[in-house]
């Protein structure tokens, strides 16, 4: 694929981009990927009908292209309303995804509140241990984590939690990340000289494959690749996905666009495991005007399709991983990759394009991943933040008094806002402290827009936007 062809077309006016998308199509719908208990992907989700693609690693092994991610498991209510992971549910998707071909799941000591390790080992451990990889990883990030012994009991910890007595996929979690990245990385992994303890475990067979997930400073992934030919790293996982290829820099000054990330792992030969290919589900969950873009080209394909397509079609992918709540969304990414269909130079042309245009609606880019959680204070900073996207997408942002949905606008904004997120854990609470900000993998300057959003709410409910 010529690079060269696929230059950023920018300065598209409102006019120019409701004609390239089709205005008269704009009441389709997306599949939407949701972390609530609310089951929003619909009923009419395809049911993989082929096998499974499946991608060779370093030692020869074969791996499913769609891999389960294990953040985002389903919750029920106990016996006292409090939320806790479904591990029958759980239990029902790891057996289908394993019916159907999936063998890579990844979770984390961080993931579900603490409880996801243990959630997987116990869906995991009713199956042949030779049928599965486990992927986790060692999440030191706070500072209370960083000793040796601190971070070893964690390292323990997931043997114990995940019922094994090796790990297919060690990570070193989140490199990158931090207001001093390389300083935080050498205190998580040198200074306790851990890094070099997981090498060892490596050696002694208890780890299989060793390598890191990256976010953030670009510095830290260019030297961990450059001591490559010391490290030997058998895999890195980054984010990628259309959006993220071209523009990931401009949707945050600390991200690295994907393209980058992707060729500089390509030319070392080191496999990509891809997160983040739906970016938390914001690529489900796009504009109207998206949606019908891609219900014109294929009224039959989701729009999640489209990014999961993309992501499997570069050959140096290893696996591409989803955190899949419901069932409807494990089958709609099985039709994706039973077997993988891939990309044309055309399609990509086509979905580079649809990424100019989604640039024209700017999101915040949130993830709800949660690591910004808990807020000291209470607030609810990724529901507030999902909340605003959801209204942009579907054009529920008064862009002034005198526009003509304006009245409708600000009812769903301020009427949705309250639905959710409680009054007490919005906005208007946050004192700016920045607590959180660290850790965000996409360095979102969480205190500036909650001010920003909390003045955009006091203006509409007084009825003054611009």
């Amino acid at each position: 694929m010529d690079k060269e062809n696929h230059k950023e077309k920018r300065n598209i006016n409102r006019r120019d981009f409701l004609k390239i998308v089709g205005a008269g199509t704009l009441s389709a719908t997306a599949l939407l990927y949701g972390c609530d208990n609310k089951n929003t992907a619909g009923s009419n989700t395809l049911q993989p009908s082929g096998t499974m693609t499946y991608r060779t690693n370093l030692h020869g092994e074969q791996v499913s292209l769609l891999g389960y991610g294990c953040m985002r498991w389903p919750t029920r209510k106990d016996e006292n309303g409090k939320s806790v992971l479904d591990q029958e549910t759980i239990n029902q998707l790891v057996d289908y995804a394993m019916e159907h071909g999936v063998n890579y799941f990844d979770t984390s000591p961080a993931y579900c509140k603490g409880e996801s390790e243990r959630a997987t080992g116990i869906a995991l451990s009713r199956h042949p241990r030779d049928k599965y990889f486990i992927a986790t990883k060692l999440s030191n990030f706070s500072p209370s984590t960083w000793s040796r012994e601190a971070s070893m009991s964690m390292y323990q910890n997931s043997f114990k939690e995940l019922q094994v007595d090796y790990i297919d996929y060690m990570l070193l979690h989140g490199i990158g990340m931090g207001n001093d990245a390389m300083k935080e990385f050498e205190a998580r992994y040198i200074d306790n000289g851990m890094l070099e303890f997981l090498l060892e475990e490596r050696k002694a067979g208890r780890i299989r494959n060793l390598g890191f997930s990256y976010h953030g400073d670009i510095r830290v992934f260019d030297y961990l690749l450059s001591r490559n030919d010391y490290y030997q790293w058998d895999f890195v996982q980054i984010q990628l996905n259309y959006l993220d290829w071209h523009h990931a820099k401009e949707i945050n000054r600390r991200n690295t666009n994907a393209e980058y990330l992707y060729q500089e792992l390509e030319k070392r030969h080191i496999p990509a495991i891809i997160m983040e290919p739906l970016l938390g589900g914001r690529l489900s969950k796009v504009h109207d005007h998206i949606v019908a873009r891609f219900k014109q080209r294929e009224p039959d394909r989701s729009v999640a399709s489209w990014a999961f397509r993309f992501a499997g079609s570069f050959p140096g992918v290893l696996t591409v991983l989803s955190g899949m709540t419901y069932m409807d969304h494990l089958q709609d990414n099985l039709t994706s990759y039973c077997p993988l269909q891939p990309l044309t130079d055309e399609e990509f042309d086509f979905l580079y394009e649809t990424a100019n245009l989604m640039m024209q609606y700017p999101s915040i880019p949130c993830n709800d991943c949660k690591y910004c959680m808990p807020c000291p204070y209470g607030i609810d900073i990724p529901a507030i933040l999902l909340h605003y996207n959801k209204c942009v997408n579907e054009g529920n942002l008064p862009e002034s008094s005198q526009a003509e949905n304006y009245r409708e606008a600000r009812r769903a904004f301020l009427v949705g806002y309250d639905r959710s997120v409680p009054r007490l854990r919005q906005a208007s609470h946050c004192i700016g402290c920045r607590q959180c900000e660290p850790h965000c993998p996409q360095n979102i300057r969480i205190a500036r827009e909650m001010q920003r959003i909390d003045h955009f709410v006091e203006n509409l409910k007084q009825g003054n936007v611009f």
